[in-house]
């Protein structure tokens, strides 16, 4: 949802996402992951991925890499490390420059907030 509904700034160049792969929501997941940070082109693959959760998304590895596992590892360590629980989990700054953090998918009016204006 995050990424579908960033978009709009995404496109128009007044934003960058930057995304810390985690394999959390479920059995496929961490497979996932490892699809999308695998892929010869990352960004392309996340795009497909967004494109197509609804019919599952890319497919996931059977077999993980083990220096992809120790990313995927890592990543979720230094969620939890950060007391994060949920994906997503947004960090930016508030206008006074703040570091603020924000766990699951904004509403349209926190986006708007977050992102500035469209």
């Amino acid at each position: 949802k995050l990424w579908s509904d960033a978009r709009p700034w995404v496109t128009a160049g007044k934003v960058q996402l930057r995304h810390v792969m985690v394999g959390i929501l479920g059995p496929t997941s961490p497979g996932k992951a490892a699809a999308l940070l695998s892929a010869k082109d990352p960004q392309a693959a996340l795009t497909q991925h967004e494109q197509q959760h609804r019919s599952g998304g890319v497919k996931p590895l059977d077999q993980i890499p083990p220096t992809v596992r120790a990313q995927l590892d890592a990543n979720q360590a230094l969620m939890q490390q950060l007391g994060f629980s949920a994906t997503p989990t947004t960090l930016y700054k508030d206008a006074d420059g703040n570091l603020k953090t924000l766990q699951g998918a904004p509403s349209a009016e926190m986006l708007s907030r977050i992102l500035g204006p469209r």
